[in-house]
């Protein structure tokens, strides 16, 4: 049941990331929230093979800061090479050899 909770929290957490941080209009809505979700689950599962027990507070503080965290970097990383890349594809578009 906990898993479910930390999963939520972490597309919760993309969520806020995805209306908060710039370049929003440069990747789909539920990419970055699902990013979000996959790797607090991921995060909580391997902290539970680490041997830190699920009721305790510092998974739950662990899982959702590396949460946090990571979602901001992919959240920019993916918004940035997202823009350089329409850039450079309209570019190539506007120039007189692309229509032939």
């Amino acid at each position: 049941m906990e898993l479910l909770f930390i999963t939520l929290g972490g597309a919760i957490l993309g969520l806020v990331a995805r209306y908060s941080l710039s370049h929003r209009e440069n990747h789909g809505v539920a990419l970055v929230p699902s990013i979000g979700a996959a790797v607090a689950a991921i995060v909580w599962v391997a902290l539970t093979w680490a041997g830190l027990k699920w009721d305790g507070g510092w998974i739950w503080v662990i899982s959702l800061v590396v949460t946090a965290v990571v979602v901001g970097i992919v959240d920019r990383v993916i918004g940035s090479s997202r823009e350089r890349a329409d850039i450079a594809r309209f570019n190539a578009l506007r120039t007189p050899s692309a229509a032939n």
